[in-house]
């Protein structure tokens, strides 16, 4: 066990690398090129840090091209330029021509905004191309005619049952299951609006629950799973029940003259049977079937039952809405998809700073963003991943943080307002300040992901 627990945590650091080092690689060559495009003189390229030493390293030209040994980044370091380098001797000297500081206020202003750029885009193109590679697919909730199963502790503690129908968060109606996880987490203080039993009824999502949720959600919660009957799926030679005769797609209807149409019916009964035989009544293409079986001691009978919503879909359990996409046709829809990813992701955020949600103690660092990656490598997944990690990266360092792309931006700005640039002393105390707020976020957030500091443990 403990191998394959080493083999799974494996798999997603190495996704984690390759993901955050393209995003990175791109991020620093939005200011590496137009940072040559106006003869500004880039001394070094690296992916990751390489403080005392790197790992490899190559000059051509005026340019170092290395990889660092501290994956926590990279950097382009341009000439005249206050960066995380404080390179104050350099900075003492006249100001030369191919230096930044020599640049006019607007060359530098895209000089600075070229990472975020060059993010968005990537984001762009990543979704466009999973969109004509993949296809897009929906699960339309009106079409899951059994409601939803409660799959977490939380939402049946919140209120919710199996068997609710969800139609509406705040007034804005559910149109497809996919959107579930986003709203309950966006929906602090929210009203859900549910039909159970026949009747209309109201949930409230407490606020300060939203942390909780989140931490969920990147471990792996779904929350809800379209509630279905108990059909067998994966069915193990070694298992109880291949040897009671149960074959793939078998539902089962009743255990010992107990109706089970769903599986909390089906679990009680067995439940009720732990170390003893029962009747297991099952329909098999169209026909009704008894199978004698043992119920093991833990309360199963071994087989693993339908879960996946593509084998739903096919029994007709379901129906899932697929869209396909033209080569050029991708592009507009991939534009579209990042821009909604963007406004959730910002979003997220805004509820990240509030206290009332508490989700800032839930925020985590590399072990959470690993956390997210399948155990299994999955092209789909993986690029799909890297697309929202860009968009997040953008945001982030578009953000007026000194140290921080936006921070460079916001002084920019400032001086093309007034047409006063600011000092270098100003600037230099401004890059100290935020190297030290963005060292001790990163201490906090990985700390909180290996010892829980914000959880209070």
């Amino acid at each position: 066990m403990l191998a394959i627990d080493w083999a799974n945590a494996g798999s997603k650091a190495l996704q984690l690398i390759l993901s955050l080092s393209l995003i990175v690689i791109v991020h620093e060559f939005g200011h590496y090129l137009p940072s040559k495009l106006f003869k500004c003189r880039v001394e070094k390229f690296f992916l990751f840090f390489d403080p005392w030493f790197s790992l490899v390293k190559k000059k051509i030209g005026d340019t170092v091209y290395g990889i660092g040994w501290l994956p926590l980044g990279g950097y382009v370091k341009i000439s005249g330029m206050v960066d995380e380098s404080m390179d104050k001797e350099q900075m003492s000297l006249p100001p030369q021509p191919w230096e930044f500081r020599s640049k006019p206020a607007w060359q530098r202003l895209i000089i600075m905004l070229g990472g975020v750029t060059m993010n968005v885009l990537l984001a762009f193109v990543i979704y466009a191309m999973i969109l004509f590679t993949w296809g897009q697919k929906k699960l339309p909730i009106s079409s899951i005619r059994y409601g939803i199963e409660v799959t977490d502790s939380l939402m049946y503690n919140i209120g919710f049952r199996n068997g609710d129908q969800i139609l509406s968060v705040d007034g804005q109606d559910i149109a497809y299951f996919e959107e579930l996880p986003e709203k309950v987490l966006m929906g602090g203080g929210a009203r859900v609006e549910i039909i159970r039993d026949g009747s209309h009824q109201m949930i409230t999502i407490p606020t300060a629950i939203l942390g909780q949720l989140a931490e969920r959600k990147r471990n792996g919660s779904l929350f809800f799973f379209p509630r279905v009957p108990v059909i067998a799926d994966l069915i193990p030679d070694s298992s109880n029940a291949h040897r009671a005769g149960l074959q793939r797609l078998d539902q089962i209807t009743a255990v010992d003259g107990v109706a089970t149409p769903f599986f909390e019916e089906y679990k009680k009964a067995i439940d009720a049977h732990k170390g003893q035989m029962v009747k297991l009544t099952v329909a098999r293409k169209g026909a009704t079937d008894t199978l004698n079986a043992e119920v093991k001691a833990d309360g199963t009978l071994g087989f693993y039952r339908v879960s996946s919503l593509e084998t739903m879909d096919s029994l007709g359990l379901i129906k899932i809405e697929r869209t396909e996409y033209s080569f050029f046709g991708s592009f507009p829809a991939g534009v579209h998809l990042a821009g909604e990813k963007l406004k959730s992701y910002v979003e997220q955020f805004k509820k990240i700073f509030s206290p009332k949600t508490e989700a800032y103690k839930t925020v985590g660092g590399f072990k959470g963003m690993a956390s997210v990656f399948p155990s299994m490598w999955d092209w789909q997944s993986f690029w799909t991943i890297t697309a929202f990690f860009s968009i997040a990266l953008a945001f982030m360092n578009i953000l007026p943080i000194p140290a921080l792309d936006g921070g460079h931006v916001l002084f920019t700005l400032l001086e093309m307002i007034t047409g006063r640039k600011p000092s270098q002393k100003l600037l230099e105390y401004a890059q100290v300040v935020g190297m030290v707020l963005l060292l001790a976020l990163m201490i906090y957030v990985n700390g909180n992901d290996w010892f829980g500091w914000g959880k209070g443990r």
